[in-house]
């Protein structure tokens, strides 16, 4: 299971496998004392803002020749339905200092993109291979991209297209190995025009060819677009799974708002149920990393002033 990113020697082995699971070995989860995660202070490490302030949404961070960070932009304030560029940031390490790059990609209407949200990269076979929202005109139907690269500068389109199409507005994927299997959790409805918040997931031998989908979590909150299952991230810690997801009141008026992540555990990685939430974390759709100095969680989204870190600890 390949949650986490890790250092140089892990990094690899965790975006393809089951890297994870010997991170965890020694925790207290797999003693048999599950683990609770909490977040300690945040600290800003990337502001994109030159002339104006400008944001970075759901991101992802990748360690090749250093780091690289990918991630929505725009120019402040918030504009969802107009943000059509994916930043790039180099950095040496997670904590910088970061280095603006020209953007990644721009958004294809000639591809039937409406917008690129989202975006999540794995290695693989010597190929990075970034997973995005790339949206569409029909709202139950939104479609999930495809763009590799081998040097994480330049990226080319999958040429067949979509991957899938889900809704209500599928978005934020997040891609990892299982059990001999990529998985692809990603946000959507129960019901394409609207129901129940999810998070679904399909699987693939390939990463190309996706099955039928299938669904981990299931929110009491029902809706269309926006909800509290939104930027999955499933990590293993010790004996069991975690699952991210948030907002955790963004879109109701609740206090926890917008800069929060709940967090489920299972033992089961395809079945988090309601009821197992064990923690919430004040970040918005937040990437977990780890290395030599421990675990790390990021923050980011409108009107936050670029991409956050903090110390992420697991306790008994």
């Amino acid at each position: 299971m390949d949650g986490s990113r890790v250092d140089r020697r892990s990094f690899l082995a965790l975006s393809a496998g089951a890297g994870a699971v010997l991170l965890g070995s020694g925790s207290a989860s797999a003693r048999g004392r599950p683990a609770v995660p909490a977040a300690g202070e945040f600290v800003r490490i990337y502001d994109p803002s030159e002339d104006v302030p400008w944001y970075i949404n759901d991101h992802c961070l990748v360690r090749a020749d250093g780091w690289h960070l990918f991630g929505i932009t725009h120019e402040e304030p918030a504009d969802p339905e107009n943000e059509h560029l994916f930043a790039h940031a180099t950095a040496p390490s997670p904590h910088g200092p970061w280095r603006k790059r020209p953007m990644a990609l721009t958004v294809d209407p000639g591809y039937g993109e409406t917008h690129l949200w989202a975006p999540h990269v794995v290695p693989h076979n010597g190929t990075y291979h970034m997973f995005y929202a790339g949206g569409g005109h029909d709202r139950t139907r939104t479609a999930i991209n495809l763009a590799t690269s081998t040097d994480l500068f330049t990226w080319t389109r999958h040429p067949g297209g979509p991957l899938f199409h889900d809704g209500y507005e599928a978005r934020d994927p997040f891609v990892t190995r299982i059990g001999g299997r990529w998985v692809c959790y990603y946000t959507a409805t129960d019901d394409p025009s609207g129901g129940h918040h999810v998070v679904a997931y399909r699987t693939s031998r390939d990463l190309i060819r996706w099955s039928s989908r299938r669904v981990a979590f299931t929110s009491s909150r029902v809706g269309t677009a926006g909800g509290d299952a939104e930027s999955p991230y499933v990590v293993r810690h010790g004996g069991d799974f975690y699952l991210f997801a948030g907002p955790c009141g963004a879109y109701d008026g609740t206090p926890e708002g917008y800069s929060c992540t709940a967090v489920y555990r299972s033992p089961n990685p395809f079945d988090f149920p309601l009821e197992n939430r064990v923690a919430k974390i004040p970040a918005h759709a937040p990437e977990l990393l780890h290395d030599s100095d421990g675990w790390w969680i990021t923050h980011c989204g409108w009107g936050q002033g670029g991409v956050h870190l903090a110390p992420l600890t697991w306790h008994p």
